[in-house]
């Protein structure tokens, strides 16, 4: 019961700490988008020549609330790829450029994107349109259902760990249940034999978030080592290293392990301590 116990615990903390990740990592890769990615980015037909470039790149900045706008050719937007893409940039040679020509627009602020695109998104220049205040929201919100979604299984690990932790120390209890009765009629307090059965409990809780701890270290260490390679350097860019988010985590794990414990403990100890 022991090992159920101290895996229950774990079990509860690994998602814990997986959540946690997510949601940590979303809602830094929100607000670095919101400081950063203050633009708008306009694709445009193949069709237009250099004269439609330049009215409509006027027409743009007569918009109130544009601060700034330049023009992207298809092979400027390559070459932005290719060194993005640094060491794996060969195997884009040879290849017919897929990219588009288009306006990069920057905003006052990122709030004004929508009022600014009402204006232009008729335009017959415009193929498509990209701006990243709808990303950003979709993001927070995905953010918002992963932690509704991870706490409630948290919630319900908690419980069955809390079950389990509970009966191990009644099994203890049970073996020790002559011992305590003559403790409590010499005269022992109810506090002098909780502390080795909540010590117990503690040991048992505080096990089970050292092996989760461990086990989102790994894990986590592994996917940013594998995401911040070249070639993923786009997303690992923006990942949270381990050790800005280990200490709370490792402070979260400690808390949540010994007080399962410790509730698992106190709870079984209620009814034997009854004489």
């Amino acid at each position: 019961m022991s090992v159920a116990s101290i895996a229950s615990v774990a079990a509860s903390l690994f998602v814990l700490g997986i959540v946690l990740s997510i949601v940590l990592n979303i809602n830094n890769f929100a607000i670095i988008a919101q400081k950063q990615f203050d633009n708008i980015q306009i694709f445009l037909v193949d069709e237009m020549q250099a004269d439609d470039i330049a009215r409509f790149k006027r027409k743009i900045e007569n918009i109130p609330g544009v601060s700034k706008v330049d023009f992207e050719s298809k092979d400027m937007a390559m070459e932005k790829l290719k060194d993005r893409w640094e060491d794996d940039a060969y195997l884009l040679e040879g290849l017919e450029n897929p990219l588009q020509n288009s306006m990069i627009i920057e905003l006052t602020n990122i709030s004004l994107a929508d009022e600014v695109v009402k204006q232009i998104q008729d335009d017959d220049y415009i193929d498509s349109i990209s701006y990243y205040k709808d990303v950003i929201d979709k993001m927070l919100t995905i953010s918002r259902i992963i932690s509704t979604a991870g706490l409630a299984i948290i919630l319900l690990l908690s419980i069955v760990s809390l079950f389990i932790i509970a009966n191990t120390i009644k099994i203890a209890l049970y073996a020790r249940k002559r011992e305590i009765n003559i403790m409590k009629y010499i005269g022992a307090t109810n506090w002098f034999i909780r502390w080795p059965f909540i010590i117990e409990g503690m040991t048992l809780g505080f096990l089970g978030a050292a092996i989760a701890l461990g086990s989102v270290y790994v894990l986590y260490g592994f996917i940013f080592s594998k995401l911040s390679s070249e070639a993923y350097s786009l997303i690992g860019g923006y990942l949270l290293p381990i050790s800005t988010i280990f200490d709370n985590i490792a402070i979260i794990f400690a808390s949540m392990g010994i007080g399962i414990g410790v509730l698992g403990s106190l709870v079984s100890l209620r009814r034997y301590l009854k004489v």
